[in-house]
């Protein structure tokens, strides 16, 4: 009886899988005939899309399009954990110049626009002497920037376990050490995850402001091709998809973690 249950639930839920891929092929077919009225030159595009992918150097032997803006956004995803995991510490902290650091921290690296903080590190240190190199400044702005906002949902996760939880371990006499990894950790991740995956995806569009920097990434890139080629449709489309296609492995990522984590509940 209950393999037959579960046969007809996965039955349906193939189904519906098979209908939201047709509606996702009829969309792209549309979007890519609307595109089509711009007489696109495949021709150009082809020519362009490994340097755009990444799979050429640059003329230093340096990454450039998609490969580098993956190492920006993993090297900032890494950074960014980090100090979101410090701030949060710091704000639920009861130590006041703990907890006035982290809200201020929170208050300013999110109150203000991505872009003027990292002109802010880049053009701006400068001034007091060290010249900051391209990379290490976009990855620092976007690192500062979001871990603003994870300290927030890494707060909101942690807050969203139970009380019940921590005195229960605390009963069971485990340390705080051992509470935060094995309690509290473990399901405020499940919380966690999909907030985050979100963030994570918006940081892989937001890595296009490092171009003001000049570095050569997928944006970067597509302009620098479109201006010389006066073809910006062609480029800047082909950048597009190239972000959207990163941001869909993002995505299964996210969705992975989140099936992972969320076992013990669905049971």
């Amino acid at each position: 009886m209950t393999d037959g249950v579960a046969a007809a639930a996965s039955g349906r839920q193939a189904g519906f899988r098979i209908k939201v891929a047709v509606v996702w092929g009829a969309l792209a077919l549309l979007l890519l005939a609307f595109f089509q009225s711009f007489d696109l030159k495949f021709a150009l595009i082809a020519e362009k899309l490994p340097f755009l992918l990444g799979l050429r150097l640059t003329p230093g032997g340096f990454l450039q399009g998609a490969a580098l803006t993956l190492l920006i956004c993993l090297l900032s995803i890494a950074l960014s954990i980090v100090i979101g995991a410090l701030a949060t510490v710091g704000r639920l902290s009861a130590n006041p110049v703990a907890y006035g650091v982290a809200t201020f921290y929170g208050s300013f690296f999110r109150g203000t626009p991505l872009m003027v903080q990292l002109l802010l590190l880049y053009l701006g240190l400068p001034q007091l002497g060290p010249v900051p190199a391209a990379l290490p400044c976009g990855v620092l702005a976007l690192s500062l920037n979001y871990g603003a906002y994870l300290s927030e949902i890494f707060r909101a996760g942690v807050q969203s376990v139970a009380p019940g939880q921590r005195e229960a371990a605390m009963a069971l006499g485990l340390t705080r050490r051992q509470i935060a990894w094995t309690v509290i950790l473990p399901q405020a991740t499940r919380f966690v995850i999909p907030p985050t995956g979100a963030q994570f995806v918006a940081m892989l569009k937001d890595s296009s402001l490092v171009s003001v920097t000049g570095l050569w990434e997928i944006n970067f890139l597509a302009q620098s091709y479109g201006r010389s080629s006066y073809r910006y449709v062609e480029m800047l489309l082909t950048a597009a998809v190239v972000y959207w296609m990163l941001s869909l492995i993002f995505e299964h990522v996210q969705s992975r973690l989140e099936v992972r984590y969320g076992r013990a509940y669905q049971r």
